[in-house]
């Protein structure tokens, strides 16, 4: 008997101490394991045109990397309507590391989804002791659908990291509490600054370090059991508020610079085109419908449009279960205080994108839930257990409920992954969940054109119009493509529409210029490029069109600045390469051209016209063989090329009377 007491202290000691750790090791593995169930998919996805051109594929910022001066890019723009600097690093460390790949751009959005998991999971195993509800508060994080948009879109990097940089600022904020100390208030400062620094998601992150420090913090109603703050207990709240003055500045900050970025793009809705009426009671509406999407994640799409005025009965049913609920968490507020914090950590959270300030025509999205909808796993994760209580069998049903609704989610959120494989698989997808869907059909006609496909590109751009038809976007599209197939007359009565609704397009009048120009009007058309210049005189695609335009003109000198600028403006431009080494040779500066033309094949390797020009150029500096290898290239590229053709034979004559003369 002696023997086994002297052995239980230790077989006590590993219990304790060694099983923990292993257990909370398999958690971690488990959820690790599942996210790459879900997530394995994107590594095959492409980019899709919602953004991801703007943010990655067209920008050239972006397109060339970490650099000095692009760092100091990055630190002061407000392009795409938003300040989000780390954002743009993550994006441009990202090209650097794997180029234009989207699959390892999508790896490292699944990374830092993981990561976020996991300290997720770290953050309230720690606060709360709570191991299981801990675990199923991260399992629900980590695999439910509504997450999918944040992670499989390549341009909401953004999400990832401003709650990342959040949860970490959580965690610093729970060690400051538990051993206060201006090191780690600090750090919880600096990461909460490099979260606004990703994504002005967080600004109300100060309330909630607010209600962490009733539940599970204890600093307000203090709890013994609670390991956390039996080092500082407060005797009142003032200080938990004053303590919070610098988190409230940045909030400020943030949200003062945010309002000017989306100002300056345009993107909010002003009060004449969006009543506070129309906003006030669309705010419970979309409250209930983040609830009713969590509750039931199916019919997810990647656009939702703003529904205008919801019915009455819509409103006042929503404000009634947001009172009612509301009511509960705040009556059973000490008996059970996770619901109260739970239930105000979402609706904090979402203020921000809740529509009050509209920006975008969204009505709802699925991406604002990233880091909100986890007040809802807290309740749910701490409440089920309370509901079990008269249950036989409790722990063994609910590991069963629980179980079965993480498979659940799992196979949900995989096939929602796999949506996401292409624009056009993802639009065509959202057009059947949803309806009245404008902009999405403007993104799909655009996927079909970049596919060649013409009609389907029509066709969908034409529907856009017939549901929503002052949208700009959709009238300059389809009148691009009238334009491509020489119905010109009809473009450039669709482009003067865009500059009726729209006056200041620049965009428009560039598109009205080049229509202009295939009508035979060059001084018309030189008013509009001159007028999109004006508007916006960092406008590349302007600049490349003015100079194509003088160029044809004969105004080679002219041409040249503006072909030069669109490339300063955009250096993988691969055209505008092109087209201003073209000008430099008929300037006669073949040698000037070459550089240009080699841009643009670094650019596009199959650009068959850049291939034929450097041959030209080649040829002219004597580089015969050089020259023949491009031609050759051209026309593998286009067989039927036939300026390619002539200029390859008439190099191979060339060089059979210079052996022959040999």
């Amino acid at each position: 008997m002696e023997q086994m007491n002297t052995a239980k202290p230790e077989y006590l000691w590993r219990r304790v101490i060694i099983a923990p750790v292993r257990r909370d090791f398999l958690i971690c593995l488990f959820l690790w394991s599942a996210i790459w169930v879900v997530y394995g998919p994107v590594v095959g996805n492409d980019f899709i045109n919602f953004d991801d051109p703007e943010y990655i594929t067209e920008n050239y910022r972006v397109r060339s990397g970490l650099s000095p001066e692009n760092i100091r890019w990055a630190l002061t723009a407000m392009d795409n309507s938003n300040w989000h600097p780390l954002t743009w690093l993550s994006h441009m460390l990202d090209v650097d590391l794997f180029g234009l790949d989207p699959g390892m751009h999508h790896m490292v959005s699944v990374l830092i989804h993981a990561a976020n998991t996991l300290l997720l999971f770290y953050i309230f195993r720690k606060m709360t002791d709570g191991v299981w509800q801990s675990a199923f508060v991260a399992a629900l994080f980590a695999l439910h659908p509504l997450h999918v948009e944040s992670v499989a879109w390549a341009a909401e990097r953004k999400d990832l990291l401003s709650t990342f940089f959040g949860l970490a600022a959580i965690w610093r904020y729970s060690l400051y509490v538990s051993t206060p100390g201006i090191k780690k208030y600090a750090a919880t400062l600096v990461y909460f600054m490099l979260s606004l620094m990703s994504k002005p998601m967080l600004v109300t992150l100060p309330f909630l370090f607010l209600l962490l420090d009733r539940w599970p913090l204890g600093r307000v109603e203090p709890d013994i059991s609670n390991r956390i703050n039996r080092s500082w207990i407060h005797n009142g709240t003032a200080i938990l508020w004053v303590e919070k003055i610098p988190f409230f500045m940045l909030s400020a900050l943030s949200s003062i610079i945010t309002l000017q970025a989306q100002k300056s793009g345009s993107s909010v809705m002003t009060l004449d085109a969006l009543p506070a009426a129309i906003r006030l009671a669309h705010t419970p509406v979309a409250y209930v419908g983040y609830i009713r999407k969590m509750i039931w994640p199916f019919d997810l799409g990647v656009f939702y449009p703003h529904p205008g005025l919801s019915p009455l009965w819509q409103v006042a049913g929503a404000a009634w279960l947001l009172a009612t609920v509301s009511f509960f968490a705040i009556r059973f507020r000490k008996r059970y205080p996770f619901l109260l914090m739970g239930w105000l950590w979402v609706l904090g959270l979402l203020i921000p994108v809740i529509g009050l300030v509209q920006v975008g025509s969204q009505g709802l999205a699925d991406r604002y839930t990233y880091m909100p909808l986890t007040g809802l796993f807290v309740m749910l994760a701490w409440g089920m257990p309370v509901v079990a209580e008269t249950w036989s069998r409790r722990t063994l049903k609910l590991i069963i409920c629980g179980m079965l609704l993480v498979i659940g989610l799992t196979a949900v959120s995989r096939q929602q992954t796999m949506i996401w494989q292409d624009s056009i698989k993802l639009y065509r997808h959202t057009l059947r969940v949803t309806s009245g869907n404008y902009s999405v059909h403007n993104n799909l006609g655009i996927a079909y054109e970049n596919k060649g496909l013409a009609e389907e590109a029509i066709y969908h751009y034409t529907e856009s119009l017939r549901i929503k038809p002052a949208y700009e976007k959709a009238i300059g599209n389809l009148g691009n493509i009238l334009t491509e197939q020489g119905k010109t007359e009809t473009a450039v009565a669709l482009y003067r529409h865009a500059l009726s609704i729209q006056p200041g397009s620049a965009k428009s009048h560039n598109n009205l210029a080049v229509a202009l120009i295939k009508q035979d009007q060059p001084e018309k058309g030189m008013h509009h490029f001159k007028k999109a210049l004006e508007i916006d005189p960092d406008y590349a695609k302007a600049h490349y069109n003015y100079g194509n335009a003088l160029a044809r003109m004969g105004r080679t000198d002219a041409a040249l600045g503006h072909l030069m600028a669109a490339v300063r403006l955009n250096p993988f431009f691969a055209k505008a390469h092109n087209n201003l080494g073209v000008a430099l040779a008929i300037s006669g500066k073949p040698a000037d051209a070459i550089p240009h033309y080699t841009k643009a094949l670094r650019i596009e390797p199959e650009f068959a016209e850049a291939h034929n020009n450097l041959g030209i150029a080649l040829v002219h500096m004597g580089e015969f063989e050089k020259a023949t290898r491009h031609f050759e290239k051209a026309v593998a590229l286009i067989p039927d090329f036939e300026d390619a053709r002539i200029n390859l034979q008439k190099i191979e004559t060339i060089t059979q009377k210079n052996r022959f003369r040999k």
